[in-house]
């Protein structure tokens, strides 16, 4: 990769990996349709702030409009519900992991729809370690409460899935619109879905009281939303669905430091284990041998 794109990469890595763990921390004040609704809406207001000032031009096909509404549902609205979901009854640590299996899921569906990224025997047997990895994590929480708990780790995989699916459908429907508009456009969609959902959802709706929810969802919009998908669909298109996915890499070590130092989350041997496998078998995967 360029200068350019391992910078982007970093930068990414630091913006998404974090990301688990303020979402930690705004749940303990509001609900995950509200908190998902506000980060978006913090987003917006910094992509628009970007796009005013770079005036990007605008596509006009309408299949590539389409595709951006898609978008706001697949790789927006739904992963952000399910993983704020989520978290509530999960450790922000748990949730980094799990996610960083985006890159299995993107193997699959890349080797369904992409002529130039099947599927091999190798990485066949990484994706049975990968599921080897997700079991120990869920064997961790079984217990009173297991059964929310197991549910959770369901649901984080499943935004796992949207996230490589959409990874897949930007690949083939967005080249050459400018990373701002294919960023913008998404949660412009995505937010309207939310905020029409949050009454029907959510019956204590409340706006935050405390300045680090605040703070907390100020990051996750302007950093882990609207600074990390203009990384991330530059990469996409510079080097690829699968490369660009294995920042996902990063994120248990991102996600895991700052969940067990500040969270007081517990390092056990099923997060260090199920985590490897997890991660062995995303590095099997992407290998290439």
């Amino acid at each position: 990769m360029k200068t350019k794109d391992w910078l982007a990469f970093i930068g990414l890595s630091l913006a998404w990996g974090s990301s688990f763990f303020w979402i930690k921390i705004a749940l303990e004040e509001i609900g995950p349709f509200t908190l998902v609704a506000l980060r978006i809406l913090f987003g917006i207001i910094g992509l628009s702030a970007y796009f005013i000032y770079i005036r990007p031009e605008l596509p006009r096909e309408k299949r590539v409009w389409l595709s951006l509404a898609v978008l706001g549902v697949t790789n927006v609205a739904l992963p952000f519900i399910l993983i704020t979901w989520s978290e509530l009854h999960i450790d922000s640590a748990v949730a980094s992991i799990l996610n960083s299996s985006v890159p299995l899921f993107t193997t699959i569906i890349a080797h369904l729809f992409l002529k130039d990224d099947r599927l091999t025997k190798l990485r066949a047997v990484g994706l049975v370690f990968g599921f080897m990895g997700v079991l120990v994590l869920m064997g961790r929480d079984i217990g009173d409460q297991g059964k929310n708990n197991i549910l959770a780790h369901f649901t984080m995989m499943l935004a796992a899935i949207t996230y490589a699916f959409s990874a897949v459908i930007a690949r083939r429907t967005t080249q050459g619109v400018p990373s701002v508009v294919i960023s913008l456009a998404p949660l412009i969609v995505a937010d309207v879905i939310i905020w029409s959902a949050i009454p029907f959802a959510e019956t204590s709706f409340h706006l935050p009281q405390l300045a680090m929810t605040w703070a907390a969802v100020a990051w996750l919009g302007l950093i882990g939303s609207a600074l990390a998908y203009i990384f991330y669909f530059y990469l996409l298109h510079s080097i690829g669905p699968t490369r660009a996915t294995m920042v996902t890499f990063t994120f248990p070590v991102v996600g895991v430091l700052l969940g067990v130092l500040f969270l007081k989350e517990t390092l056990d041997w099923n997060l260090a284990i199920g985590g490897g496998l997890v991660l062995s078998s995303i590095a099997v995967v992407n290998s290439k041998g």
